[in-house]
């Protein structure tokens, strides 16, 4: 057996998996993908990973963005392996599943290596970057190893969707502070637990969310898929990395239209 057939196999999605994520707009799911599969992919996105990077300055000589992890752009149309991940039937229904919406097109994808002895990634909301004009945005995060607390998994602050204090700061030293100083007074719990083999966690584009530092010797490898509602329509960008994302990953689309350029392909149904 082709161990990636699992990438066009329905996932069982439970009306608690859809209220969960609905509540707190993050879930982490256990056995979405196959330790084979992960194998796999492992290899190819390394090999990808490897070959594309171009980062040359040394981890001590790095800004905190730089220390956070090494990361590479839209694998799917480097690679036909990587291409069948990211186009994926069993990932385009949980994602839409869970956003309860009709359909899902690709917004982009994202490798995100987190060298060993990598540093912190700062407190953030993903959507400060999209120039789209609703919150039906998911990302799938992709650990393509077991991973542990020591090699710093994604961090969630469970329904902090709600909070709009924050929402205007990229990535950085200041969002790592001024949104810890915001959460701490809120109710939100800060989730902090490590994946398992072939686990795989969902959040949307406005929840909080951060990573600590990777304390081992070996790199922790994360694929990511970012998916929008397929009916999503562009809008007038309101910073330069709104506007960036609208040029990379959006060519020829125009504000106030439905995103359909060849890099945004509906995925599922």
């Amino acid at each position: 057996m082709n161990p990636l057939e699992v990438l066009d196999q329905p996932f069982t999605l439970s009306d608690e998996h859809i209220e969960f994520f609905q509540r707190n707009r993050y879930i982490k799911l256990k056995h979405v993908l196959t330790h084979e599969a992960l194998q796999s992919l492992n290899e190819v996105i390394s090999q990808q990973v490897n070959e594309l990077n171009t980062e040359a300055k040394p981890l001590e000589q790095r800004d905190t963005y730089g220390k956070a992890f090494l990361q590479l752009f839209n694998l799917w149309t480097k690679d036909d392996t990587i291409k069948s991940l990211v186009l994926s039937k069993r990932l385009g229904q949980i994602a839409a599943g869970l956003m309860q919406v009709e359909g899902v097109r690709l917004y982009h994808d994202q490798a995100l290596f987190k060298e060993g002895g990598g540093g912190i990634t700062p407190w953030h909301a993903d959507q400060y970057y999209w120039p789209l004009n609703t919150d039906k945005t998911i990302t799938a995060w992709i650990p393509l190893q077991a991973t542990p607390l020591e090699m710093g998994p994604l961090e969630f602050s469970a329904g902090s969707h709600a909070i709009l204090d924050g929402r205007d700061l990229s990535i950085s030293d200041e969002s790592e502070a001024i949104i810890q100083q915001r959460l701490r007074v809120t109710d939100f719990p800060h989730v902090i637990e490590p994946f398992e083999t072939g686990e795989i966690s969902f959040h949307s584009g406005w929840v909080f969310h951060r990573a600590g530092a990777n304390t081992t010797s070996e790199v922790r490898k994360v694929m990511t898929i970012i998916y929008m509602d397929k009916e999503m329509i562009l809008k007038e960008p309101e910073n330069k990395g709104q506007l960036n994302d609208w040029n990379t990953w959006c060519p020829g689309a125009k504000v106030g239209e439905k995103i359909n350029s060849p890099l945004n392909p509906v995925i599922f149904p």
